[in-house]
């Protein structure tokens, strides 16, 4: 058990577990306006693919930070324009937006790099590891929180933002209130159009940054269909963490944790089980969801029929 259930284990959910924090803080921020953004797997897999691009292009990992989030507001205000300004179904266009990355990010793997697959090479660069002096030689403690890469340390820090932001601050509780009572926000001379568009920017940018820790945080390559339908996964972390940032931080840990676990049982279990593992609990995260909603709104009705 000591081979499986140790500090490497820890550190390997926390690795894991990025960047489903990461999109489903964009999520969460769509969410809040009434907006539930299921094309987020597409653009987490842009971003994995520009992430390598930029960073390959330009031989550095800042540039290829710098074109993702370029990417991310495009495909935030791509998303807000059909499903807002055009009012089209939401689903539909999330749906099209994952078909689009994937045939998309084939072909230019394809076109730019004459590979198929997969592509890796000595030019990317990926992004820093960054070690904390201080806490390095702290037992338990040190190797858990040093020595992780850029990004995981930027999705902890966003977590507390996102919660002050959307809490806490008069544009949080205006971007809320979009979602919520749109006539009511409009009523106070605001734009609730305004707050969709920054809620759906917002989605992009860190949806396409989640893509951007697989490719050269998690791993240093892109490889087709990289992000698994991990978008889909960082969907049900915020409806089961109710929209509150600390609570969706908590789920994408879970799967982070079982994802994790599926990797060192790979030993003793064959590996199609353990892959498939992390969307189970997923699943089942969400059929807890529903009943819990469907028990709660049942003793309501009945207290007061």
């Amino acid at each position: 058990m000591s081979e499986i259930f140790n500090i490497q284990l820890v550190q390997t959910t926390l690795r894991t577990a990025t960047p489903v924090v990461l999109c489903a803080l964009g999520c969460l921020m769509s969410e809040q306006v009434g907006i539930m953004n299921i094309g987020v797997d597409g653009m987490m897999l842009m971003g994995a693919f520009f992430a390598v691009l930029g960073s390959y292009l330009f031989g550095s990992w800042v540039m290829g930070l710098a074109l993702v989030m370029v990417v991310g507001v495009l495909l935030g205000l791509f998303y807000y324009v059909f499903s807002v300004k055009f009012k089209s179904d939401e689903f539909i266009i999330g749906v099209a937006l994952n078909i689009l990355a994937g045939g998309l990010t084939v072909f230019l793997l394809r076109t730019l790099f004459g590979v198929k697959g997969s592509f890796s090479g000595p030019g990317i660069v990926p992004l820093p590891t960054i070690h904390i002096p201080w806490l390095e030689n702290v037992p338990v403690l040190g190797p858990i929180l040093s020595g992780n890469t850029l990004l995981v340390y930027v999705s902890w820090l966003l977590v507390l933002v996102s919660w002050l932001f959307l809490y806490k601050t008069p544009l949080g509780f205006h971007l809320r209130a979009s979602g919520e009572a749109p006539e009511a926000l409009r009523a106070s001379g605001r734009s609730p159009e305004k707050m969709k568009r920054l809620a759906s920017v917002l989605c992009g940018v860190l949806a396409t940054l989640s893509g951007a820790h697989l490719s050269l945080g998690y791993l240093t390559m892109f490889s087709e269909n990289m992000s698994a339908s991990r978008g889909y996964v960082a969907v049900a972390c915020v409806i089961f963490g109710g929209s509150n940032p600390p609570r969706v931080f908590l789920a994408a840990l879970l799967f982070g944790f079982i994802d994790a676990l599926g990797m060192r049982l790979q030993k003793y279990i064959p590996s199609d089980v353990t892959s498939m593992a992390p969307y189970v609990v997923t699943v089942v995260m969400m059929v807890i969801v529903v009943l819990f909603r469907r028990s709660r709104l049942a003793a309501h009705a009945k207290k007061l029929g």
